[in-house]
């Protein structure tokens, strides 16, 4: 397996025609609707309340998402997704002409429309933009393109904020806006025209052009999927709901309580920016290439954790006369825990983000994936408009301030994350399986690419400690049924682990005959099924470092269901914490180097116990 950086997915055809596609099409819809608020705001004639019309921009935007994001998701399915894009990419040129002609004559309607169109043109792109993504990117390298994905939007996001003012600011900003959004347009449609073929999912699916019935439908879809995966979409929708009540309250929050001026909100939302680029792009580093939802809960964590700093730090920022530009308050050294607050946001923002998107495409039907994201896109757009709501009620009805309100919302991150990881325990059990990967041992992998992607296979592994299997399964891409010994699968914590994970118990046959019958035939019915099974011949931890004899259960296994046996080692593990050597102290091989290795499949006639510790040994070699 390759182990190139993410970034060279952008030497490739099949993924960076599409990154500049989208990337171009988030910067012009923040492009033109950042123009057209600070129109309203700044240069535009008009009567009665700025701020309802600035309002009406915010609900006209999203109001597509409601409408047409179910037909978006039949689209996705029926048609080649390429096609798809450079059709609506084709139709943003039209879109952004019409506001462009709105912005030359002062015409507020017509820029009003475009911007309704344009939520319309993001409400179709949106399904189609992450349902490709699984069509031409390998397994390995689907959290890499989903961090580079989620960095690319945030950081056009960013540029269109910041682009739209520095636009307006000119004397002859209708000219240099309309050209801007056209020509952004212009670009996204030649990108798209290198985008490859990707095939339609579902071509026969026929159209339901009513978009109440097919919205509703839609959303039973994406909420009807396994536990694991609608609880990734209501965990993306809550990111929405935290990422937008921060977003929103940065304009007043950096004028309120950083006593700063325009730029100190730019200097705010780059930090925030940045912050979510850098966590998606460490997403591929720290999950190993996988979809790892290990990082969810991670993520979480920090999301609450950064979000009480910026709370408990509000109000240490000294008032003055004269507003502070972005590098005066740099310059405070009081002004520093908000910035790595805000920052931290962004990093574990996109820790939990990333790999609920992957998860989401990994686990979804291909001939469903488009209508589950078109789903995820509608509740999305619940979360963020209950977002506002929720905001006004704690600013205007409850008098909270901002900062109380930053605290709150971070209570009700704890909250709600329980309650997810309390309905799909297999997160918490990942993340202990990550965490115990990334802190007391430093795992390498070695050949790992021998195992399927996919089939019955039969692991066989050396046996050293009691934490085994969970650093096997942070370092193999599929799940993984492991057969373990009785008494320890019931150690206390890591017996929640060994449940979730579906480990299956066995016990000597002189010990306990029911759990040995009852482990034989669990075995049998999981490789029928096509799963992996991972068993550990010695029958028990080693005592002294050594590789035992090979018991005789592999020969029944494969005498019941033939299927071809892989060879693993552990090295490097003889010695760490949770092994039994009687010299390893507590804290003198804390952060152990342990290697993962795959041997060549072994057919079913030559996987003797004999010649299958021979292979383990080899594979591990003095190592131990």
């Amino acid at each position: 397996m390759s182990q190139s950086s993410q970034f060279s997915l952008l030497g490739t055809r099949r993924f960076l025609p599409f990154f500049v596609t989208q990337s171009l099409g988030a910067f012009n819809d923040n492009l033109f609707k950042q123009s057209l608020i600070l129109a309203i705001l700044y240069k535009i004639s008009l009567e009665g309340d700025r701020s309802i019309w600035v309002n009406l921009c915010a609900l006209l935007f999203i109001l597509p998402f409601f409408l047409f994001s179910a037909l978006a998701g039949q689209f996705g399915e029926k048609f080649a997704k390429d096609t798809l894009i450079r059709v609506i990419k084709l139709a943003e040129i039209v879109i952004m002409a019409i506001g462009a002609t709105g912005f030359l004559t002062s015409h507020l309607e017509l820029m009003l429309l475009a911007l309704f169109a344009m939520g319309t043109h993001s409400a179709l792109f949106g399904p189609v933009k992450y349902s490709i993504l699984p069509q031409t990117l390998r397994d390995e390298e689907l959290v890499g393109g989903n961090g580079l994905v989620e960095m690319g939007t945030f950081l056009a996001i960013l540029a269109g904020t910041i682009g739209a003012g520095i636009m307006m600011s000119s004397g002859s900003y209708a000219v240099v806006v309309a050209v801007g959004v056209v020509g952004t347009a212009l670009l996204g449609y030649l990108a798209s025209r290198w985008i490859p073929h990707a095939a339609a999912a579902a071509p026969q699916m026929k159209l339901d052009w009513n978009i109440f019935k097919q919205s509703w439908l839609t959303l039973r879809l994406g909420l009807g999927q396994t536990p694991a995966v609608s609880r990734s979409i209501v965990g993306n929708s809550w990111f929405w709901f935290v990422g937008a009540i921060y977003l929103t309250q940065i304009p007043a929050y950096a004028k309120d309580w950083l006593h700063g001026d325009e730029t100190v909100v730019t200097l705010v939302l780059t930090l925030f920016s940045v912050g979510i680029a850098l966590g998606s792009l460490l997403c591929e580093r720290l999950s190993g290439r996988k979809v790892e939802i290990g990082l969810v809960p991670f993520g979480s964590f920090g999301l609450t954790l950064f979000g009480l700093l910026w709370w408990w730090h509000s109000g240490d920022v000294p008032s003055t006369e004269v507003p502070y530009d972005w590098l005066a308050l740099l310059g405070l050294s009081k002004a520093w825990w908000i910035m790595l607050s805000i920052v931290g946001l962004g990093v574990f923002g996109g820790f939990y983000i990333v790999p609920l998107y992957a998860l989401i495409q990994a686990r979804t039907p291909v001939e469903q994936r488009a209508r589950v994201i078109a789903a995820n896109n509608i509740l999305n757009a619940l979360f963020m408009v209950a977002s506002a709501l929720v905001t006004i009620a704690l600013l205007s009805l409850a008098e909270l301030s901002i900062p109380q309100l930053f605290l709150v919302v971070s209570l009700l991150n704890i909250a709600v994350n329980a309650y997810i990881f309390r309905i799909v325990p297999e997160f918490t059990m990942r993340f202990l399986i990550w965490l115990l990967s990334h802190s007391m041992y430093r795992v390498e992998h070695r050949e790992l690419e021998r195992i399927p992607d996919e089939g019955a296979a039969l692991l066989v592994c050396n046996h050293v400690s009691f934490v085994d299997a969970l650093l096997l399964s942070g370092a193999i891409r599929r799940p993984i049924r492991f057969v373990m010994y009785y008494k320890i699968y019931r150690i206390p914590l890591l017996n929640f682990v060994f449940r979730t994970a579906g480990a299956i118990p066995i016990a000597g046959r002189g010990e306990d005959a029911a759990t040995y019958e009852q482990a034989f035939a669990r075995i049998a019915q999981c490789l029928q099924q096509g799963e992996l099974v991972c068993i550990f011949p010695e029958g028990k931890l080693t005592g002294d470092g050594e590789i035992d004899v090979f018991k005789s259960g592999v020969k029944r296994i494969l005498r019941e269901t033939p299927v071809p046996v892989i060879p693993l080692a552990l090295q490097g593990l003889w010695g760490s914490f949770f092994s039994r050597d009687p010299n390893k102290g507590v804290f003198r091989r804390l952060w152990s180097r342990v290697t993962v290795v795959a041997g060549a499949p072994i057919e079913v006639e030559a996987a003797q116990p004999a010649l299958l510790r021979e292979r383990v040994s080899a594979l591990r070699g003095d190592r131990r």
